[in-house]
């Protein structure tokens, strides 16, 4: 799986997500005695957090990896309402679509944890079917966004809003616009669903819905086929906890997916997960399979965080390939540009710096120590071979890049090594974005390559002493005169 080429992709796309907003509220705290009024565990609580929950889940996911998103839905006219609609408009979701209606109670889902258990959970929604009156207001908003998405997805809780009605002229809408429509479905009555392009049910609502209950892989497997048949499926991703999933497509064919899960913490929002990669995947042009194999990778991430977690760049990177060792540090152009954006929003501080590096030295290393220490990561552009020959002539490098690459990654002070082929690394630095961007003292600021766009985003130059007598060219004329004489 290409992971940078997956996000590269994923950046901008445009995606509706229509279903039950809701919040989430989490309350951590400590337990170290009995309730005198009734045998129950005190908590006391030392830290608390809503987060945007139910379809919000999915919005949080698809934001975080950068897509465009719109967002549709009711939620009541109250105060959990308002603050909800300020927090998709502060993730950048257009909000066009969400209704706000008088009577009806924003649903927020409050969990008590401690020790990374869940504890107790309270619920405060409203479940019963909007109105007619609403249903024709939320189609309104909803009908005219379709054509121009790569994808929809339905995130159904079963709250009420994903009516019939609702959800025929959605999915009506969808293939009259060839636009695929993905369903996390709920309740026993699939047929609902009818026409959709993939559905993402887990192994006990596919057993409710089939009449047939998920037991085995034999079951599994009729089951899948009696939605596929029933429902008029391109696809469908059968999720089965800690036995993986299976994916059915329209041919007939039935691929499983071991998990990929480590420890599992817990699983909310797990089901979220897999309808936002299957989905995402799909609109970036994976196919079926592949975008399930990314979706069981996110879900298998997202197990092992606590409550209704996101999944980064960084951990689809971590999950994917192999990040131990130096292949963590040495990373293609798009993969760090996305990592890095990780980073900046956990509101780390980059440092760039760049060279060619060949035949690495005491005033190499000083260097780098010293630009490491200006900031919280230090990422070291390197020279191609064919750039360092244009730069330098035909006889240089004397190491070849992968060698210089692992010999710089080596070093504890540089956090990242990346590669550009360009003359200069200007183009490199306009997609990384450092915040501070590090040159030697035997250049001007003005000679800088990137000081222009660094300083428009915010961020700044430093030169850095160099030491007197050490470079490549004096090594190389040294070792020279050792030789020849």
């Amino acid at each position: 799986m290409n992971v940078g080429q997956f996000l590269e992709q994923a950046r901008d796309c445009p995606i509706l997500v229509i279903g039950d907003l809701m919040l989430d509220e989490y309350l951590w705290g400590d337990v170290e005695r009995i309730s005198p009024e009734a045998p129950v565990q005190v908590v006391d609580v030392a830290d608390e957090e809503v987060r945007l929950g139910g379809a919000g889940n999915v919005i949080r996911n698809l934001v975080e990896l950068g897509c465009r998103v719109s967002a549709a839905g009711v939620v009541g006219k109250d105060d959990d309402g308002d603050l909800l609609g300020k927090m998709l408009e502060t993730a950048g979701v257009d909000c066009r679509a969400l209704l706000a209606v008088a009577g009806r109670r924003t649903g927020r889902k409050t969990r008590v944890l401690s020790n990374s258990q869940q504890m107790l959970r309270i619920d405060r929604e409203s479940c019963e079917n909007i109105p007619a009156v609403t249903e024709s207001r939320l189609l309104e908003a909803v009908l005219p966004l379709i054509p121009r998405q790569r994808v929809v997805l339905v995130s159904d809780y079963g709250k009420g809003v994903l009516t019939e009605r609702v959800l025929r002229e959605i999915l009506a809408a969808g293939r009259a616009a060839k636009v695929p429509v993905l369903v996390d479905p709920k309740g026993e009555d699939f047929l609902r669903y009818r026409g959709a392009f993939l559905l993402t049910p887990n192994r006990r609502e596919a057993g409710l819905a089939s009449g047939i209950p998920v037991e085995d892989e034999a079951s599994a497997l009729a089951a899948g086929r009696a939605l596929m048949a029933q429902c008029s499926l391109k696809a469908l991703v059968l999720t089965r906890s800690e036995e993986g999933m299976s994916v059915f497509l329209e041919n007939g064919s039935v691929t499983p997916m071991p998990t990929r899960a480590r420890d599992v913490y817990d699983v909310s929002g797990a089901g979220d997960t897999v309808l936002v990669f299957v989905g995402l995947g799909v609109a970036t042009g994976l196919s079926v399979i592949e975008a399930a194999a990314l979706a069981n990778v996110a879900a298998g991430i997202v197990v092992g965080k606590v409550g209704t977690s996101t999944v980064t760049a960084a951990d689809l990177f971590t999950a994917a390939g192999d990040d131990s060792g130096l292949n963590r540090k040495i990373r293609p152009a798009a993969e760090l540009a996305a990592i890095l954006a990780d980073r900046r929003r956990q509101g780390q501080n980059i440092v760039f710096t760049n060279g060619c590096f060949d035949l690495l030295h005491v005033g190499h290393v000083r260097y780098l120590q010293q630009a490491r220490q200006l900031g919280d990561l230090l990422v070291l552009g390197l020279n191609s071979d064919a750039s360092i020959r244009r730069l330098k002539g035909p006889k240089r490098p004397l190491i070849g890049a992968e060698e210089r690459a692992h010999i710089l990654a080596a070093l504890d002070c540089v956090d990242f090594v990346v590669m550009f082929d360009e003359d200069t690394p200007l183009n490199l630095i306009e997609s990384l974005r450092p915040d501070i961007l590090v040159k030697g003292s035997d250049y001007t600021p003005e000679e800088v390559v990137g000081r222009e766009f660094v300083e428009s985003q915010g961020g700044r130059v430093e030169l850095i002493r160099v030491v007197d007598g050490k470079s490549t060219s004096n090594l190389i004329e040294k070792i020279l005169q050792a030789y020849q004489s």
